[in-house]
C-alpha cells in the first residue's frame, strides 16, 4: 500500500487488557468516524492499517491494537514510550455512519471504529453487538453501556454472567426470528466474522446494500 507518511509522537501509550494497548498521538486533521490511519515505525516498511478509537473532537488520535505474537507491528508498537517517534497517514476510508438508528456488530478490537463513533455523539439511537472472550476483551464496555443501556449486547461462549449471552455473537443473531430491513447493519472483525455475520442477516431478510464491512486484521 503507497500512502504518504508524515512523522508524529506518542503522546500517551497504555495497556488496557493483557495484550491489548491503546495509543495515541497527536490529531493533525479532522477526520470521520470510522475511519482509519496507516501507522509504521519507519518510512521504509509497509504500513499497517488501524482505525481510529477516539472522537473527531479530540485532540489526539487514538489507535486500539493486540499483540500478536507473529504480527509485524504490534509487538513493537507495544514497546514504545511516550515522546517517541512513528509515522502515520492522513485518515482515510469509508466505513462512516450517520445518526440513524442503526445497528454495530464487532468482534474484540473490532470496536475500535465503534469508539471513535461512540465518542462523536453517535451512539445514542444505536444497537451494538459485541462479541468477546473474557470480561477484559470487551473494551470501553462501560461507556457503551452508559449510553445504550440494554441495547448493548455482549456476546461470550466462555462466561456464565447475568446480563452476557452465554454463546457467539453470531450465534445470538441467528436467535433472533426477525430483523429491522430499514437500518444498516455495520460488521468490523475478521474476515470469516464478516462473512459469517453477513450471511445470518441476508437469510433474515436484511437486504445485502444494508450491510457495511470493515475486515480487522
Amino acid at each position: 500500500m503507497k500512502t504518504a507518511l508524515f512523522e508524529t509522537i506518542v503522546t500517551e501509550i497504555q495497556e488496557i487488557a493483557p495484550g491489548v494497548f491503546t495509543i495515541s498521538m497527536p490529531r493533525k486533521e479532522d477526520f470521520r468516524p470510522g475511519q482509519m490511519l496507516a501507522l509504521s515505525l519507519n518510512k521504509k516498511e509497509e504500513p499497517r492499517l488501524y482505525s481510529i478509537a477516539s472522537g473527531n473532537k479530540a485532540k489526539e488520535y487514538r489507535i486500539l491494537f493486540n499483540i500478536k505474537s507473529e504480527g509485524f507491528l504490534t509487538p513493537r508498537l507495544a514497546e514504545l514510550k511516550v515522546g517517541d517517534k512513528l509515522y502515520c497517514s492522513h485518515p482515510f476510508g469509508s466505513f462512516y455512519g450517520g445518526n440513524n438508528a442503526d445497528w454495530w456488530i464487532a468482534a474484540g478490537t473490532g470496536i475500535a471504529p465503534f469508539i471513535s463513533m461512540l465518542e462523536a455523539g453517535m451512539a445514542e439511537s444505536k444497537t451494538l453487538i459485541h462479541g468477546g472472550r473474557g470480561l477484559e476483551s470487551f473494551y470501553f464496555a462501560d461507556r457503551f453501556k452508559t449510553i445504550l443501556n440494554e441495547k448493548y449486547i455482549q456476546c461470550s461462549s466462555s462466561l456464565n454472567k447475568e446480563g452476557i449471552y452465554a454463546g457467539r455473537l453470531t450465534e445470538y443473531l441467528s436467535t433472533l426470528e426477525k430483523l429491522p430491513a430499514e437500518i444498516n447493519y455495520y460488521i468490523c472483525g475478521s474476515s470469516q466474522l464478516v462473512v459469517d455475520v453477513r450471511d445470518i442477516l441476508i437469510q433474515k431478510g436484511v437486504p445485502y446494500n444494508h450491510i457495511i464491512a470493515e475486515i480487522y486484521f
